[in-house]
């Protein structure tokens, strides 16, 4: 066991002008997991968040709405805490940047930054809208980017290009409040000195504390050198009044990022703990961000040399994630594809969400594309198909036999011992973030867990006389085979774990629970820990037909049971589909794919064979080498981007996306024609 740390953990703030949606969702659920996993670990580790509430947008909002923006926001922050509440989502602390106490730790960072020099007064001239009669934050002036040219690019930074400016770069400025063409007005406003800290940001950069992909993107940034930071804005503004200079107010992202300290200063209000032994620059603890990619300039530049030119430590690490898409497509009100938190959890369990964005979470800044007949159909096969499938087996061979009780020994303690040894590897993808490559572990697992009650076949044995004892060993030992994978698990699924926790009788499992199995012990009555999903169902969440998983490699998949059978193929043109036997040679994951497995198979005398298959979410490739299967031979080869495949694996897809691969009988070789 690795020594004791002290961890504290943020994920970005949802603004409080809306609801949470899957895109926020899946930021919190990337934290929580890690979060829980170093708790699980036995490590301190402190989660905090906060309601991103000042600016611009929510004053207009709440005038638009009739009430205060204090009201508004109080009524957003009552629904955000109860979504990530019911997103299983552990929070050490959530509050809000408009508390008591981010307004302290605020005013107290900038006078440390003030009288360390790095705050500095300048008149600019800003856009001014005549007709709402205020000065406009970057945001609500819209035009044509001055690097790409991109139209309706707001005024801080470009979505299409990336790049920063201020609103007066833009082409054809349009207010967003009036629709008016702004004009330029003169103010004295309050800049941070980013530039003063360049090579230090350069020095903590290469210490690790971002992706190498986020890392190229700042060098970007460090070309065209870094600019100072206007951190004020002119009343009429919803924020913080900045101590002695009446009518400026703190700039939201001034604010916002240090209402992760506001917060944490809350939680140690109610704990104990105490705030330097997070932020003193030699408090020896870890402080951890998690964000999406679109909001890196103010992470891993601005918010780190606020904290050094205020005294603080700088982060530990800034961890970013791509955007959330929804069938291939961006998330859009006017498509169907936008689902928030809300209408996800009145429709199905938070944690099958949880598992899926797992499921596909590595440790790069790629798009996470939510597909939703991949979701039902891997849902359906991981949690259902092989991980509770072990335990609903089980338990009620051992509720028959001895009160109950687990056997005293486990009749193969060195398949027990494989399921422990993969502890390590897994513990090291969960800290590495990359969640993808656990769930890929524990699945096979669990595949190897469901092969060994295939193979001792309780359900016969306990029909044969005298066979009680047997029967009970090997249902002792996939229960404690499943137990061990729902430790694993324990991050993603708390609650779900905490039902197995209950089922065997213990409480608050810990990592080192899974190296020792459970033996003679009573067992409570299985109650199912899951239940299949319809992917009608699923669909309904964007009001349209989920795509179909895909089945092998060419775009033809088999019809799945009770759909219409595809359109009638005289003799002719099915005797030129050239059907072989084939001996999976090798099978492999393929790197940065969700979907597929690299498979080498030989044909006979057609020799052997590079095949991509889309059946990850069923198989371990670990248990299909050596397996004799059935394949299209003359299929043209398909070239692809990990590769060319040279012909297509059959499987067979049932409603509920289980996919299963056609086996010849005993006896078959490698080459031979299916006739």
């Amino acid at each position: 066991m690795t020594a004791k740390r002290r961890i504290l953990v943020t994920s970005a703030l949802p603004y409080a002008n809306g609801p949470i949606h899957l895109g926020y969702v899946l930021e919190a659920v990337q934290t929580d997991i890690w979060a829980r996993f170093q708790r699980l670990r036995g490590h301190e580790c402190h989660y905090v968040c906060a309601d991103d509430t000042h600016g611009t947008p929510i004053m207009l909002k709440a005038r638009t709405e009739g009430v205060t923006p204090e009201a508004l926001i109080a009524g957003v922050h009552a629904e955000h805490a109860r979504d990530l509440a019911d997103m299983l989502i552990s929070l050490d602390n959530f509050g809000s940047t408009d508390s008591r106490e981010n307004e302290s730790v605020c005013r107290q960072m900038y006078l440390a930054l003030r009288s360390s020099g790095y705050i500095e007064k300048r008149v600019i001239r800003q856009a001014y809208d005549s007709s709402a009669n205020m000065f406009l934050p970057d945001r609500y002036v819209k035009g044509t980017c001055p690097n790409c040219g991109t139209a309706d690019q707001y005024g801080d930074s470009c979505e299409a290009c990336g790049a920063t400016y201020s609103p007066a770069d833009l082409k054809d400025p349009i207010s967003v409040v009036s629709g008016t063409a702004p004009v330029e007005r003169d103010s004295e406003h309050y800049f941070f000195r980013l530039s003063a800290f360049e090579e230090s940001l350069k020095t903590w950069m290469a210490g690790g504390a971002v992706q190498p992909s986020v890392a190229h993107k700042l060098e970007e940034w460090f070309s065209q050198g870094l600019k100072d930071w206007d951190i004020s804005r002119d009343a009429p503004y919803f924020g913080f009044e900045i101590p002695d200079a009446p009518g400026k107010y703190f700039y939201v992202w001034f604010d916002a990022p240090i209402g992760y300290l506001g917060s944490l200063t809350q939680l140690c209000a109610r704990t104990g703990i105490r705030f330097e032994d997070f932020l003193a620059p030699d408090c020896g603890a870890e402080m951890h961000h998690f964000i999406g990619k679109d909001i890196l300039y103010f992470h891993a530049l601005f918010w780190p040399a606020v904290l050094e030119g205020a005294g603080m430590r700088r982060p530990t690490s800034v961890h970013a994630h791509g955007f959330v898409t929804i069938n291939g497509q961006k998330m859009s009100k006017s498509r169907g594809t936008f689902i928030t938190a809300r209408s996800y959890l009145d429709a199905f369990p938070a944690e099958y969400l949880r598992y899926y964005f797992a499921a596909k979470l590595g440790p790069g800044i790629d798009d996470l594309d939510m597909n939703l007949g991949d979701f039902a159909a891997r849902l359906n096969s991981d949690i259902v198909g092989k991980l509770v499938n072990i335990a609903s087996r089980c338990a009620g061979f051992i509720a028959k036999t001895d009160g109950g009780r687990l056997a005293g020994a486990l009749p193969e303690p060195g398949l027990f011992a494989q399921f422990t040894a993969a502890a390590d590897a897994i513990a090291a993808a969960y800290e590495g973030h990359d969640y993808a490559a656990a769930m890929r572990e524990v699945m096979g697992l669990a595949d190897r867990a469901n092969q060994y009650i295939d193979q001792r076949k309780p359900w016969a044995l306990a029909k044969q006389e005298g066979t009680g004892e047997e029967v009970r060993g090997v249902c002792t030992q996939g229960l404690n085979l499943f137990r061990t994978l729902m430790i694993y698990l324990k991050p993603v699924l708390p609650a779900m774990a905490a039902k197995a926790e209950r089922f065997f009788g213990e409480t608050a499992w810990n990592w080192e629970s899974a190296s020792t199995p459970l033996l003679g012990q009573p067992i409570k009555a299985y109650a199912a820990l899951a239940s299949r999903l319809d992917p009608a169902a699923v669909a309904r969440l964007v009001g349209t037909a989920p795509e179909p998983a895909p089945i092998a490699t060419a775009k033809a998949a088999p019809a799945a049971a009770g759909t219409p059978a595809a359109a009638p193929l005289s003799i002719e043109e099915f005797a030129r589909v050239d059907l072989r036997v084939a001996l999976i040679v090798h099978a492999e994951y393929v790197e940065g794919a969700d979907k597929l497995l690299r498979l080498r198979v030989d044909l006979g005398e057609l020799g052997e064979r590079q095949i991509f298959a889309g059946i990850r979410s069923a198989y371990d490739p670990a248990t299909l080498s050596g397996r004799l299967t059935v394949v299209v031979a003359n299929l043209a080869p398909r070239k692809m981007r990990f590769g060319v495949s040279e012909g297509m694996l059959l499987a067979a897809g049932g409603g509920g996306g289980d996919l299963f691969l056609l086996s010849p009988d005993a006896g078959a070789a490698p080459g031979m024609r299916i006739k």
